[in-house]
């Protein structure tokens, strides 16, 4: 199956279970390397995020335990996934997904690093703050909201709204010191504020009763800044 085909069946499929509000989506940059920075519910968010946003290239980390199902690893890599071991660094997951921002690639992340289930955010994980750091690109939050009752609705055969919100873009100013493990959280935590902001009260979770003071750790980029920005090249440093 080309990934054209796939592409248009994923969409349909996904049309057909959901009632996709997709507006938000103008706001993602036409080109220019980008971390998009995501919450996680479920499994549907990856074939619609994947299909609105083409023809951008698009990619992201996925469980490497899933590589044992031929199906998901063939429909995973086809969606430009880059497996990723759980629970320790991963070194080789990281270049990866530098090389991919280095060719101008949306590189999608849940920091959450876990599906939800049930739409609240829970903690974030760090590993976003070593990437943004390490390339220099610019990072946008989406968040999605309503799916979680995507299979209940499918069994009463009633379409699941599916809502997608769109932040202001951002980069992480550099770090006065080497970024250790509290340094990370708390930039990790402030990027989950973003995404928080931009969900109903009921889905904010773990960031719910978070400050929403100016963030110490996020520079923003101004609207008239945007277009040179995403133009732009990330750094040249290696992982």
């Amino acid at each position: 199956m080309s990934h054209w085909i796939l592409v248009r069946f994923l969409r349909l499929l996904t049309t057909i279970l959901c009632r996709i509000d997709a507006r938000a989506l103008c706001r993602v940059p036409n080109s220019g390397p980008l971390i998009l920075v995501t919450n996680h519910i479920n499994i549907l968010e990856i074939p619609v995020l994947y299909t609105h946003l083409q023809p951008r290239p698009i990619s992201g980390y996925f469980a490497a335990y899933r590589m044992k199902n031929l199906w998901l690893r063939w429909l995973l890599t086809t969606f430009g996934g880059i497996p990723v071991e759980r629970g320790r660094p991963d070194r080789s997951a990281m270049r990866q997904a530098v090389e991919r921002l280095r060719q101008g690639d949306i590189f999608a992340l849940a920091p959450e690093g876990t599906r939800s289930k049930d739409g609240r955010l829970r903690r974030g994980h760090a590993g976003v703050v070593l990437l943004a750091l390490e390339t220099g690109a610019p990072v946008l939050p989406l968040a999605f909201w309503g799916s979680e009752n995507w299979q209940r609705n499918l069994k009463r055969l009633r379409r699941t709204p599916f809502e997608i919100a769109v932040g202001q873009p951002f980069r992480i100013k550099p770090a006065p010191h080497i970024p250790d493990r509290a340094y990370r959280q708390a930039v990790v935590d402030e990027i989950m504020v973003q995404l928080a902001e931009l969900l109903p009260p009921e889905y904010r979770g773990e960031y719910a009763d978070a400050p929403t003071d100016a963030p110490l750790y996020l520079e923003f980029i101004p609207a008239d800044r945007q277009a040179s920005s995403n133009a732009g090249q990330i750094s040249d440093r290696t992982v």
